[in-house]
C-alpha cells in the first residue's frame, strides 16, 4: 500500500509512520465529540424537544407525510424509532459515554462508529440549529476516523494504518482550508478584494468576544495585513500538505496559528479545535518523538505497529477513497469555476451519499457582513409597556461585556444572528420562538438569560431591530458601554395568542 505514495519526496507519506500521530488525533477527536455532545445536551430540549422551538416529532411527521417509505434512506436517524425528549437525552448521553471511551482508547472502533451515527442522527433532525459548517466538518472527519482507529478492546497504538486513510484526511484539510480562501475571492464581495474585510469582521461576527473589541480598534493597515496573512495561510499553505516533512510542518504551524487567532477573538465552539486536530495529522512520528515528553516516547516506542492491514479492509478504504475524491474533487472544481458541469455518474454518487452528510464543500466567511442588525425581543402584559428578553450570550444590553463561551455553542444565540440578517417572513423558526414565549415554554425560557415575566407569560410579544457597532476608546471611557446602537424599526409586529 505504501509504494504508491513515494511520489511526494523525502519524508513522504509512504516513508513516514503516523502511529503516534493517530494516537494523539484520536484523543483529540474524543474531546471534540465530548464537547459537541455536552454542548447540545444542555440546550437540546429547548431547541428541538417536544416543547422546544422546532420539535423533532413535528419535523419527522412532515418528512413521513411528504417522503413516505423512502424517508429512512433520505434521512437516516435513530429518531425514527422514538423522537421523545427521553430519546434526545439518551442519544446525547450515549454520545458523551462513547466520547469518553474514545478518549481512553477503550473499544475505539465501536466508539467511533457510534459517535458518527449518533451525531448524524442529531444533525439530520436538528434543522436550523445544526446547519453549520463545523457540524458537517465533524461528520466528515468522524466518518474518516472510523477507518483510522485501531481495533480491539484496549488496542494501545494498534496495528499499522493505511497511508491512503492519512491521504484522505490531508485531502479533507486541503479542501477545507483552500476552499475557505477561494470563496472569499469568488464571492464577489469587494471587501475581501480591497482587503478591508477585517475592519468589519470583529463587530459583525455572530458572537464577538471582548478581545474582538480591542482588535476592532486597530488601524486599517493592521486589518489589511491581517487579511493578506489569512490569504497566505488559506490559499498557499494547503499546497504544502502534499509535499515532504518540513513543508508539512510549516503548513501545520500556519493552520494552527490561524485557529489560535480566530479562537482568541471569536466564539466558534469546537471548530478551531477540530481544525487543529486535523492539522496535527500532518506531523509524522519522527517529528512527534522529538517534541513529546521522554516518558511518553519510552512508553510508545516498544509498541511497534508492524501488523499489516487485512486486504479486505484495505479494499474498503480504496473504494471509499475513490468515491470521496471523485465527488469532493468536482465540488472543488465547481467552487473554482462556476457552471462546470458535473458528470452524470458523479451526480448519482453525490445523491446517494448525501444523506450521510460525510462529503462536503466548504467556505467559511464567504461574504463579510458590513453592518450588525440585532433583534431584541420584547414582551408586554398590556400592549403599552414593554420588557426586553435578555439572551445569555448574544449582544443586547450595550454595557454588557462580550464574553468567551467557546467551546460551547449556544445555538439559539447563533441563529438570532442569521435571523437579523433576514426578515420575519422568511424565518419560520423565529415564529415558533415567539409563540413559545407567549405560551410560557419553560424549555425555551431555559435558553435565555432571564425571563422578564416569571409569573405569567406576556399577552403580547414583538421583535425590535437595532443596528449595533462597537464603541471607540473615547465612547467606552465616557459611557462604559461596549456597544452603541441605533433603532431601525420593528422586525416582527406585536403578536398575541388571541
Amino acid at each position: 500500500m505504501t509504494s504508491g505514495f513515494q511520489w511526494v519526496g523525502g519524508g513522504t507519506l509512504g516513508e513516514s509512520h503516523f502511529i503516534i500521530a493517530r494516537w494523539i488525533f484520536l484523543r483529540a477527536m474524543g474531546v471534540i465529540y465530548l464537547i459537541a455532545f455536552l454542548s447540545l445536551w444542555v440546550q437540546i430540549r429547548g431547541l428541538i424537544g417536544s416543547h422546544g422551538i422546532l420539535p423533532v416529532q413535528d419535523f419527522l411527521d412532515a418528512v413521513r407525510e411528504h417522503v413516505g417509505p423512502d424517508r429512512f434512506r433520505l434521512l437516516p436517524t435513530i429518531f425514527w424509532v422514538s423522537a421523545s425528549d427521553a430519546a434526545l437525552h439518551i442519544v446525547c448521553g450515549l454520545g458523551v459515554l462513547s466520547a469518553l471511551l474514545l478518549i481512553f482508547n477503550v473499544l475505539p472502533l465501536a466508539s467511533a462508529i457510534v459517535l458518527w451515527a449518533l451525531y448524524l442522527s442529531l444533525f439530520n433532525v436538528g434543522q436550523d440549529f445544526l446547519s453549520f459548517q463545523w457540524d458537517t466538518l465533524l461528520l466528515e472527519t468522524g466518518f474518516l476516523t472510523i477507518f483510522l482507529v485501531p481495533w480491539g478492546i484496549l488496542p494501545g497504538l494498534g496495528v499499522a494504518l493505511s497511508p491512503l486513510i492519512i491521504l484522505l484526511f490531508w485531502w479533507l484539510l486541503f479542501r477545507f482550508m483552500f476552499e475557505s480562501g477561494v470563496v472569499k475571492l469568488t464571492s464577489g464581495d469587494t471587501s475581501w478584494r480591497d482587503l478591508t474585510a477585517l475592519t468589519y469582521h470583529y463587530f459583525t461576527q455572530p458572537l464577538p468576544t471582548w478581545t474582538a473589541w480591542y482588535m476592532h480598534q486597530m488601524p486599517a493597515a493592521f486589518h489589511k495585513f491581517s487579511t493578506l496573512f489569512t490569504y497566505g495561510i488559506e490559499l498557499a499553505l494547503p499546497f504544502l500538505i502534499f509535499t515532504s516533512r518540513i513543508p508539512r510542518l510549516i503548513a501545520c504551524i500556519g493552520f494552527v496559528l490561524l485557529q489560535i487567532i480566530i479562537f482568541s477573538t471569536g466564539n466558534y465552539n469546537f471548530f478551531n479545535l477540530l481544525t487543529v486536530a486535523l492539522s496535527l495529522l500532518l506531523i509524522d512520528d519522527r517529528m512527534w518523538v522529538q517534541v513529546l515528553p521522554q516518558r511518553l516516547v519510552e512508553w510508545i516506542s516498544p509498541i511497534a505497529a508492524t501488523e499489516i492491514l487485512p486486504q479486505w479492509f484495505a479494499g474498503i478504504i480504496s473504494v471509499i477513497a475513490i468515491v470521496i475524491i471523485l465527488v469532493s474533487g468536482f465540488q472543488l472544481l465547481r467552487t473554482l469555476a462556476r457552471g462546470v458541469p458535473m458528470p452524470r455518474f458523479i451526480e448519482v454518487l453525490e445523491t446517494w451519499i448525501d444523506p450521510f452528510r460525510s462529503v462536503h464543500s466548504y467556505g467559511l466567511f464567504r461574504v463579510m457582513t458590513k453592518t450588525r442588525p440585532e433583534i431584541i425581543i420584547e414582551g408586554s402584559s398590556d400592549g403599552e409597556h414593554w420588557k426586553s428578553y435578555e439572551f445569555r450570550w448574544k449582544p443586547g444590553d450595550p454595557t454588557r461585556r462580550p464574553a468567551f463561551i467557546e467551546p460551547h455553542q449556544p445555538r439559539l444565540d447563533w441563529q438570532m444572528w442569521f435571523a437579523a440578517l433576514g426578515n420575519f417572513r422568511t424565518t419560520p423558526w423565529f415564529h415558533s420562538l415567539l409563540f413559545g414565549l407567549l405560551k410560557g415554554s419553560d424549555e425555551i425560557h431555559g435558553l435565555l438569560k432571564e425571563n422578564p415575566f416569571p409569573s405569567n407569560p406576556p399577552k403580547f410579544i414583538r421583535a425590535v431591530l437595532y443596528e449595533y457597532t462597537f464603541t471607540d476608546m473615547k465612547e467606552r471611557k465616557a459611557t462604559g458601554a461596549w456597544w452603541k446602537r441605533t433603532y431601525k424599526g420593528l422586525y416582527a409586529p406585536a403578536l398575541s395568542l388571541r
